[in-house]
């Protein structure tokens, strides 16, 4: 029988608060993990903590903007001293900063790299240094996009951003996996999180719908699953990947070729 593996383990999920972020904080704790609810919104941190907690989990709250080392090296320790210890490290931060690349102000270019990157960095500098610590191994799971593999108007520094994002999986599973730490990314395509559903009407996401294989958007549970997979025994051998998760997106060729 597969096994996940996830009982008990001891997860932080930055970014926890709404969208992909609390549909992975749920499905962990479904699985059996401890999860540590981290996101920059103290409510919303707060508000997912106490409904794993409502649905048998053991979960705390924390908050602190990931961008800021104090902030994450503070809610790493914190996590860590509430669970005895860290295992799993999911990252599901960002924003998207569209402009055209002409247009695109310096504060576009660095604020994309500070909401994409940045908190990677700092989280797997905080989190693996404390895993190597412990000697004991773990997992790094973080959001890329196919905004980082392919091309897309109006995506210039938020697909620069993410394509840094997979290369920094890359280097990290490298220097990390002595340690018995895996690191990998979900690279989603489009995602019905709350923001799309505020910021797109629905005749816009049903155009989009239709350059999509599945013909529909992805719900934040699917990409939770594919991350969960990644962070689980399942995935023992994997480190070093991006995993697609686009309805197919990106695999059709772009031109109709009909008879």
């Amino acid at each position: 029988m597969l096994e996940l593996g996830l009982t008990g383990r001891r997860a932080l999920v930055a970014g926890a608060g709404q969208g992909i972020g609390r549909a992975c904080a749920l499905a962990l704790a479904e699985a059996g993990a401890r999860v540590a609810c981290l996101d920059v919104d103290p409510e919303r941190a707060g508000e997912v903590a106490v409904e794993l907690r409502g649905a048998g989990a053991e979960a705390v709250a924390l908050s602190g903007d990931a961008r800021r080392r104090d902030d994450v090296e503070s809610a790493v320790a914190r996590a860590a001293e509430e669970f005895g210890g860290l295992d799993l490290c999911i990252d599901i931060i960002g924003e998207a900063r569209w402009g055209r690349v002409l247009e695109l102000t310096d504060d576009d270019w660095d604020a994309s790299f500070d909401l994409v990157l940045r908190h990677l960095f700092l989280l797997a500098q905080a989190v693996g240094r404390r895993m190597v610590e412990q000697g004991t191994g773990g997992a790094i799971v973080s959001i890329a996009s196919v905004s980082g593999l392919s091309s897309a108007p109006l995506h210039a520094a938020y697909g620069a951003a993410k394509a840094g994002l997979i290369a920094l999986t890359r280097t990290l599973a490298v220097e990390l996996a002595s340690s018995g730490i895996r690191v990998n990314a979900v690279a989603p395509g489009a995602v019905l999180t709350p923001r799309v559903a505020e910021r797109q009407t629905e005749e816009r996401r049903a155009e989009s719908a239709r350059s999509i294989p599945m013909a529909r958007y992805a719900e934040p549970e699917e990409i939770a699953k594919a991350v969960v997979f990644l962070a689980s025994e399942l995935a023992s051998y994997v480190t070093g990947q991006t995993l697609v998760v686009d309805g197919g997106a990106t695999a059709q060729f772009p031109l109709s070729l009909r008879a």
